[in-house]
């Protein structure tokens, strides 16, 4: 029922299915089977720990194998719930409920104060305590709606397979309960195929022991120098001795970085031999601490599916579990992006995949490390906006104001202004900049987020890459045989009359001297959001024009369309005006894409990211999940900072609902999150963006190009413009620089 709900279901099923080709997957795990799905408390990335909705969605929306994981606690009475901590009061009300029965008791060790599990009954709990998030940029929209699940109502929640996870044992036996014997005596643990603990004590009195014959027992090790209580040792000098782990365990859950280590700048480091060395001892690897909303290492561009891969699809091993807050996405992880990974598909009908600056998301915008990586990573169209500098160069970069971008503050500051018909804030310029003056800066890749430095991109190659100029841009493209280009053009009027600059004939000019004007082999963009500029490129076919929204709108009425119609051939949407979204949450789908495309306007949508807050949270923190919700739409062409993510989506069969495949990529039925609060919860309805108004659509026609005085007399500084093969040689050169790097 919630699968109806949750996902556009039907079209799995369409009786025009097409038969999924053959695939002989060799996993390399223990058995040779693929890797198991650990769900921690269900979708705990979305809703509360082991509530309801964390259960039942997160079964529905994963693969069927997939292994439910209960933290076992135990109450004052001896029942069990499911949470992560002994301690209740992160992720339950319990503190506001009784205020004052917080108390401090040793645990391994050291003193731990909170509410914990022991001091009350199970009644008291189930009757008076609901469950919230404990995770703080989570959605909190469920916090406190639900009340907290006994290990009954969890097991009766139809799922397969259970993994009971037992973290306290002797804390427990000093206050007179007995998980062990408590998991014997009750019947529906049969239903657990897993258990483990951190402490070796617990696992050899659960062996042999356990409801169901098959259970296997997985020693958990924690950070290498924690203590073990049974034993005193640590767990780094347990991990040198897996031999003896095998005398009482089945396998071993690991925390990632003991599997593939991290440096201190936050980049993958090689891989241990752990997973070799205990699989040759018949040890099963599980990992550990798999978030789409955590910060991963650089190496993964803030893409869930690329952290799974590396564990589940390198040529040398695969472990044989993953512990997920997130287990939707690790089941496509597993069941299409590793599974189908080496089919030769392409969904037929796709959009085109158009860079935005290059592959921003990994090198400097606009630089020639970003243009190659994005052309690596499967973009058919490369992009070039374009500036001018002081002397009439045109070249390739993502705004006039060079701050954000270089290192132009540092070397210039004195050339910081403020102009309003541009932006509000003060900047420095590439028109109040020669060209050779801006060769002097060096590419500084930023973020698009006020929260960036706690999020960068990719900083060691922070300051990596060479600017290029558009004749360069175009060589490049055509060089290397890109699909298209996408040339965008703005402040045209302002260059015109205030500097003196013809931006619409410097880039008429570098594309007949390319000759793109005389050919259709690739194609070509001309984008602005100025239809005076659009309308300078009308008598050249060989040229679609794109009219680019600035603005997000709700609607597009047929008066602005035809507006629209006279200038341009396309659409550049923002993506919140096809999937508003208000608070983080999701709404319904707009008309504009429909609108746009009955007129006869090809759309393109912008700007597709991977960073997880930059998406809704109805699309799970997935980036995936977001560009599979927007293919139904139908858009011509999806542009993006990570090229590499929509290219991964597009060419794998599971994004092809015509196949009939066991875990479809389907997308998210809008709105979603909010469909599941109980009734009189429901968020404040946001008012809808406006319509687009012709007075957005219709520019004044340019200016002429006034004459500017030259305040810096001297000969030009404007370059020569390098050979083919010499921008081959200059690219080169620098994309080795990250080849480190580039893991995928």
């Amino acid at each position: 029922m919630i699968r109806c709900l949750l996902l556009i279901s039907l079209l799995i099923h369409s009786s025009e299915s097409k038969e999924v080709p053959a695939v002989n997957k060799k996993w390399l795990t223990l058995n040779g089977q693929p890797p198991a799905v650990i769900a921690r408390g269900g979708l705990s990335g979305v809703f509360p720990e082991s509530s309801s909705l964390a259960l039942n969605i997160g079964r529905d929306s994963s693969l069927r194998e997939m292994v439910m994981l209960c933290n076992l606690q135990l109450t004052k009475d001896g029942l069990g719930l499911c949470q992560e901590n002994v301690t209740l009061e992160a992720s339950t009300n319990i503190d506001m409920i009784y205020p004052d029965q917080a108390k401090t008791y040793k645990i391994n060790g050291k003193d731990v104060k909170g509410w914990f599990s022991v001091d009350f009954t199970m009644a008291q709990l189930s009757a008076n305590v609901t469950v919230k998030q404990s995770i703080s940029n989570r959605p909190k929209l469920f916090d406190n709606k639900f009340p907290i699940l006994t290990v009954d109502d969890i097991f009766r929640a139809q799922i397969q397979s259970y993994w009971l996870n037992v973290q306290n044992y002797m804390f427990y036996n000093e206050h007179k309960l007995n998980v062990a014997s408590y998991i014997q005596k009750e019947r529906i643990f049969r239903l657990v195929n897993y258990i483990s603990s951190p402490e070796i004590g617990f696992l050899k009195a659960m062996k042999g022991k356990a409801t169901n014959p098959k259970t296997k027992l997985i020693f958990v090790f924690l950070e290498k120098d924690a203590i073990e209580p049974s034993t005193s040792k640590t767990y780094g000098s347990i991990l040198e001795d897996l031999a003896t782990v095998k005398t009482f365990a089945s396998g071993i859950a690991v925390p990632k970085n003991y599997i593939w280590p991290v440096n201190k700048d936050n980049y993958l480091e090689s891989s241990t031999t752990l997973v070799l060395d205990a699989h040759k001892l018949g040890l099963e690897v599980h990992a550990t601490g798999f978030a789409n909303d955590l910060a991963t290492v650089y190496n993964y561009t803030y893409d869930p599916i690329s952290e799974y891969l590396q564990f589940i699809n390198n040529p040398q091993f695969s472990v044989d579990g993953v512990v997920s807050d997130f287990p939707p996405t690790a089941s496509s992880a597993l069941a299409c992006f590793a599974h189908f990974s080496n089919l030769n598909f392409t969904k037929a009908g796709r959009p085109l995949i158009i860079s935005h600056n290059g592959a921003s998301g990994v090198y400097s915008n606009s630089t020639d490390l970003a243009y190659q990586q994005a052309l690596n990573d499967g973009a058919d169209i490369i992009d070039c906006s374009v500036q001018m500098t002081k002397d009439g160069t045109a070249f390739c970069m993502g705004s006039a104001d060079l701050t954000t971008d270089t290192t132009a503050t540092t070397t210039f500051s004195a050339r910081s202004a403020t102009i309003p018909e541009i932006q509000p804030n003060a900047g420095v310029f590439s028109f109040d900049l020669t060209w050779s003056e801006i060769q002097t800066l060096k590419p500084q890749l930023g973020s698009p987020f006020a929260n960036g430095d706690k999020y960068p991109r990719n900083p060691a190659y922070k300051n990596t890459g060479k600017f290029v100029t558009l004749a360069e841009f175009l060589e490049f493209a055509k060089a290397k045989a890109a699909s298209g280009v996408l040339i965008n053009i703005e402040n045209a009027a302002y260059l015109a009359s205030k500097k003196g600059l013809d931006i619409v004939g410097a880039v008429s000019t570098a594309l007949s001297n390319a000759s793109f004007d005389k050919q259709s082999a690739q194609i070509v963009l001309i984008q602005s959001d100025d239809t005076s500029v659009l309308s300078k490129f009308q008598n050249v076919t060989a040229y679609e024009r794109v009219f680019s929204l600035k603005k997000d709108i709700g609607d597009a009425p047929a008066k602005s369309v035809d507006e629209i119609k006279k200038f341009a051939n396309a659409v550049n949407v923002p993506r919140q005006s096809i999937v508003p979204v208000h608070q983080g949450l999701a709404k319904a789908a707009t008309q504009v894409v429909a609108e746009l495309q009955k007129a006869n306007l090809t759309v393109y949508v912008s700007v597709m990211r991977n960073e997880f807050f930059s998406l809704a949270f109805d699309f799970l923190s997935d980036p995936t999940v977001e560009i599979a919700t927007f293919a139904p739409f139908n858009v011509s062409g999806i542009i993006t900072e990570y090229p590499a993510t929509a290219n991964r989506f597009f060419r794998n069969l599971c994004s092809d609902l015509n196949y009939n495949v066991e875990f479809a990529l389907l997308p998210i039925q809008l709105p979603y999150l909010t469909q599941f609060l109980p009734d009189g919860s429901q968020p404040p309805v946001a008012a809808p963006s406006p319509a687009l108004d012709v007075e957005d659509v219709v520019d004044p026609p340019l200016p002429a190009v006034a004459k500017v005085a030259s305040s810096s007399p001297g000969p030009s500084t404007k370059p020569k413009s390098p050979s083919i093969a010499g921008l081959g040689r200059s690219l080169l050169a620098t994309c080795l620089l990250g080849l480190i790097f580039m893991l995928y």
